[in-house]
């Protein structure tokens, strides 16, 4: 689905202010009601997808948490359900249990372990690896026919992993961006690569679905 240049700009704008408080606090909460509904319309994923992916992040990331404590700092990402795993581990057999872990999961279509064996990295690391996601999204944003919204960036150190339903060029082009972005040593793809009929089919339901009236809540 095509996000028009006005809209772009608003959540680009919202990404880069998750890099300050003061920013988030003066885009306010109706800015990012606005770019929450943009985000959900051009993900291709059923919102019934969307739901499970959150569920098994929400699930497998806490679970892990509860495992593993301080042996282990494991960031779960889950798209279309396709579950990756990113991070730092104390040894090999906790890469191997949290891998068994989330194969297990009913929902979890298949598992990516690109875990390292290694000390936790540190906070300003992670908040670099933040700052890298975000410069990379927004630059996506403004690529014309790239559904940003519809993919996952996730960075790790100098590496970069993306995954998301793309057709091949858009494949293509998505990682084109990330690996020239400053910083990135490595661009890691898990793309479900879909044709150009399927990506026709899926900004036609998106399409219905956005026209769908809304159903006030009862109170």
């Amino acid at each position: 689905m095509r996000i028009q240049a006005s809209s772009k700009l608003v959540i680009a704008l919202t990404i880069l202010s998750q890099l300050s408080a003061c920013a988030v606090v003066a885009v306010g909460a109706a800015s990012a009601g606005a770019v929450g509904g943009i985000a959900v319309m051009a993900d291709r994923r059923t919102p019934g997808v969307q739901a499970i992916d959150k569920g098994i992040e929400l699930e497998a990331g806490n679970a892990l948490i509860k495992k593993f404590g301080d042996s282990a700092h494991i960031t779960v990402t889950s798209f279309n359900q396709k579950v990756l795993l990113t991070g730092e581990v104390k040894n090999t057999d906790i890469k191997f249990q949290a891998t068994e872990y989330v194969k297990a999961m009913k929902n979890a279509r298949s598992v990516f372990n690109e875990l390292l064996v290694g000390p936790n990295s540190s906070f300003s690391a992670r908040a670099n690896d933040a700052y890298l996601e975000s410069k990379i999204k927004t630059q996506m944003i403004f690529i014309n026919n790239l559904p940003s919204n519809s993919m996952a960036i996730i960075a790790e150190g100098s590496s970069v992993f993306l995954m998301g339903m793309l057709t091949k060029n858009e494949a293509e082009i998505a990682k084109k961006v990330a690996s020239n972005a400053t910083g990135v040593k490595d661009v890691y793809v898990f793309f479900d690569i879909i044709s150009e009929a399927e990506k026709v089919r899926l900004e036609k339901q998106g399409k219905a679905e956005e026209a769908q009236p809304t159903t006030p809540s009862n109170f």
